[in-house]
């Protein structure tokens, strides 16, 4: 050991190996420092300060937030230093609401963790009295702002690895607080609903919106035919919640306590990923061959076709327009189950259990539903499903294993790895080698797919031809990967978008977790379990064929063109109501309006910057009694942005001058 670059840790040598911050240095001495707002994927915040460490000859550092330098000398638990932790949890819980029995997050609750583990065992401080209402608003999530405690990982996570933005700090000192933009309730904002922001929430102020209720009453219901569809990843997180280790499937168990849950049949959504990925494959082959609409995106990921609506729709024809897998199957299941049972299709309830949240807005899509049915009724979390099983009191660990039905759950290899990043990319290569060069390859595996890197570029030859592939997952990494595409810079024939980190087995819905081997082995448990199958390309898959011979007029018919495939539209960014900005008050003059618009379009071209610029020249020039200021939104098909209306003037490409010059014609200076 190189005692020149090493440090002390409560009296033991350790080296220093590259480690960014002190904190990953006593954690490599095998210290589980306390810590609340850190995340090793997220930038280095510092606003808990309960990983305080005392250096010598400096006092009290942030561990988080100070590089480790030889030579230095380190206490982490010094009397002072446990007093002062105790001291910020107690703050903590009094800015929070105390609802641990019934809150959702009662059992992955860092703060009540924190607590717990600093033996913390009253709260001297006086609770926060305003009392905030829920907000219900999305499809996907419940946001509840009394459990917020301004630590500001959902702002991260949102700005830095989804590069969106829906979810901000507002106002100062005891103000303060975590809102979506403009104060708006979360499912009238750009959220894509994601759920990231719900994953890293250490309290329960956001989480998955419940629909467990829901399903218990239509189990109980014996009108209803009640049919379950499971997610790929699901099956290698959920005994996560019952003491298992990541990545151990328990595919048996899990359909064992969905018929003792009382459901009537249970399904794989494997299988329609399976005719994705023949569908998507088609599709993609007959735009290579034509050079049309590339690079071609996957759609399997609702978060990730949001966000094209919203941020890039001149790109929407590049989208597959292959439903998900979770819709194909609604659609086929709730066709199909009806000429079988003759059951009309309103008794028939399709329930999905899915490891992401924004299945839950995607069942709810208006193209989506039909006759006032929607294809998919309800979506569950692998989280919710664990709360039905302990709800039921079932031994979930006893159950023996049991097999899904048939013919939706059967299903190939190809289908089992759509829940890993990459892994819609290596089912579809598996059959366009097989059509490109008229040979199976033979080896099943494509190695050059896979991987932890959130970002992975290939070029592949394939008989006389070439692909270019990108696999992409965080959407912030997808809007890098389209600026280059829009610019010429990088050009692809077919990118994969998962709008979670890792893929769908990072999804929001899955057990909460906080180190980053948990995902590396729910993606390796899947590997692993696909290993296991006999077949393993979708187009083996003989209940598949069997569907294109007897419902779906083969590939590329009328009817599988109406089951299987959807469209796109570009979609606001947020609702249609403008929003006050600066309210002139009660005058005798009629206030002039100013509007601008925050349409994606006139967003990227400046209008926020073109806001402040407004509002710093009405209080520069005392007008704050004269104007009504509004954020305005529009369908964002145009290119003359920033759009601004003042009184019944429209100026488009606006800029702060042209305000101005309006502003002194109407004698307002």
């Amino acid at each position: 050991m190189n005692a020149k670059n090493t440090m002390t840790i409560d009296k033991t040598v350790i080296p220093i190996e590259g480690e960014k911050n002190i904190l990953e240095v006593v954690r490599k001495a095998g210290i589980d420092l306390p810590t609340f707002c850190y995340h090793s994927e997220l930038s280095v915040n510092g606003a808990c300060r309960l990983c305080m460490v005392e250096v010598a000859g400096r006092g009290l550092m942030w561990a988080c937030s100070t590089p480790p330098e030889p030579g230095m000398i380190i206490q982490t638990t010094t009397q002072e230093i446990r007093e002062m932790r105790k001291i910020i949890v107690e703050l903590l819980l009094a800015s929070h609401e105390q609802a641990c029995p019934t809150c959702a997050k009662s059992a992955s609750c860092q703060l009540q963790a924190l607590a717990r583990k600093l033996g913390v065992k009253s709260v001297r401080y006086k609770p926060k009295q305003r009392k905030m209402p829920l907000d219900m608003s999305s499809d996907s999530l419940m946001r509840d702002p009394n459990k917020c405690v301004l630590c500001g990982d959902c702002v991260r996570i949102c700005a830095e690895v989804q590069s969106v933005g829906a979810i901000d700090f507002a106002y100062r000192g005891a103000q303060s607080a975590v809102v979506p933009c403009f104060g708006r309730e979360l499912g009238k904002v750009e959220c894509v609903n994601c759920g990231q922001c719900a994953r890293v929430c250490p309290t329960g102020a956001i989480v998955p919106k419940p629909e467990v209720e829901d399903v218990w009453r239509v189990l109980d219901d014996t009108q209803y035919v009640v049919v379950a569809q499971v997610a790929p990843a699901v099956r290698v997180a959920l005994g996560e919640l019952f003491g298992l280790d990541p990545g151990t499937a328990v595919t048996g168990q899990m359909v064992a306590a969905l018929r003792k849950l009382g459901f009537d049949r249970v399904f794989d959504t494997s299988f329609t990923a399976d005719l994705t990925v023949i569908e998507e494959t088609h599709e993609f082959l007959e735009r290579f061959k034509k050079g049309e609409r590339l690079p071609q995106f996957t759609s399997c990921c609702p978060a990730w076709v949001k966000f094209m609506e919203q941020y890039y729709p001149e790109l929407l024809p590049n989208l597959s327009s292959c439903r998900s897998p979770q819709q194909m199957f609604g659609s086929l299941c709730k066709e199909m189950l009806s000429a079988e049972l003759g059951v009309k299709k309103e008794k028939i309830i399709v329930v999905s259990i899915m490891p992401c949240t924004a299945k839950k807005s995607e069942a709810r899509r208006p193209e989506f539903e039909h006759d006032g049915l929607r294809d998919v009724d309800y979506v569950l979390t692998t989280q919710e499903l664990a709360q039905m099983i302990d709800e039921a009191g079932m031994p979930f660990n006893n159950f023996e294993p049991d097999s899904f039905d048939m013919p939706f759950g059967f299903k190939t290899g190809a289908g089992i790895i759509f829940g890993n990043s990459g892994g819609v990319s290596e089912a579809v290569l598996r059959l366009a080698v097989e059509k490109i060069t008229g040979a199976r390859p033979q080896q099943c595996e494509i190695l050059q797919v896979r991987g932890n890197a959130e970002v992975r570029e290939l070029e592949l030859k394939v008989g006389d031809k070439n692909l270019r592939l990108a696999i992409v997952s965080g959407l912030g990494n997808a809007r890098n990967i389209l600026e280059k595409v829009k610019s010429g810079e990088a050009a692809y024939d077919l990118i994969e978008v998962m709008a979670c980190p890792g893929g769908c087995i990072g999804g929001a819905g899955q057990p909460v977790y906080r180190e980053q081997n948990v995902k590396r082995s729910r993606t390796k448990g899947l590997y692993d379990h696909e290993t296991l199958m006999q077949l393993r390309h979708a187009q083996d898959n003989p209940f598949v064929q069997g569907l294109y011979k007897t419902h779906l007029d083969g590939i590329g018919g009328h009817d599988a063109h109406k089951l299987l495939h959807t469209g796109y539209q570009s979609r606001r960014r947020s609702s249609d109501e403008d929003v006050p900005v600066h309210t002139a008050g009660s005058t005798a003059q009629e206030p002039l309006e100013i509007s601008v618009c925050f349409g994606t379009s006139c967003f990227l071209r400046g209008s926020q910057k073109l806001m402040h610029d407004i509002l710093d020249h009405i209080r520069e020039h005392d007008l704050g009694r004269k104007v009504d200021v509004r954020a305005s939104f529009c369908f964002e098909q145009c290119d003359r942005g920033p759009t601004v209306r003042i009184g019944d003037e429209i100026i488009h490409k606006c800029t702060i001058e042209n305000i101005e010059a309006l502003l002194a014609k109407k004698k307002l200076k």
